[in-house]
């Protein structure tokens, strides 16, 4: 009865976590930094973490997987299931370069890449709202407001 219990505590807990597995942050970069070279690299360590979540809720918990995944009927590429259009557009925003279809497909798929887009799309251009369902249920939208407030 107990274990029943604690197997069924366990896998409700699992399910409102959204399975997400967390990564280790990465070791503090050089031996000596400044204060503000500190808060700097714990701001983009906490966008970092919430991407990582933000692309496992989208992708059905493969998160920084290598296979490629589609959704909506091949409308979504990616981790971050961003449409090939939108990564044009953003991409184009970000930096000026002109991808083509084929390219903003590529790029979608590479999860390094898609995260950089993502985060320029959230924290940039305030475009968390591109990402509904999955900002409600990680409450995304008060852990931008708290990343920004730290900047």
């Amino acid at each position: 009865m107990k274990a029943t219990v604690a197997l069924t505590a366990l896998l409700s807990s699992l399910a409102l976590a959204g399975c997400v597995q967390h990564q280790p942050p990465r070791a503090l970069p050089g031996p000596v930094m400044s204060i503000q070279e500190a808060k700097n690299w714990a701001v983009e360590q906490r966008k970092d973490e919430m991407l990582r979540d933000l692309a496992t809720c989208e992708s059905g918990g493969h998160g920084e997987a290598e296979r490629p995944i589609v959704g909506g009927r091949g409308a979504y590429l990616g981790r971050f299931q961003f449409m090939p259009q939108t990564v044009i557009a953003f991409v184009q925003q970000m930096d000026g370069r002109q991808l083509s279809l084929t390219e903003a497909k590529e790029l979608a798929h590479d999860y390094e890449r898609a995260a950089q887009l993502a985060k320029f799309v959230i924290f940039e251009k305030d475009g968390i709202g591109n990402w509904p369902l999955c900002t409600r249920k990680l409450g995304l939208r008060a852990q931008v407001a708290e990343i920004k407030a730290q900047q």
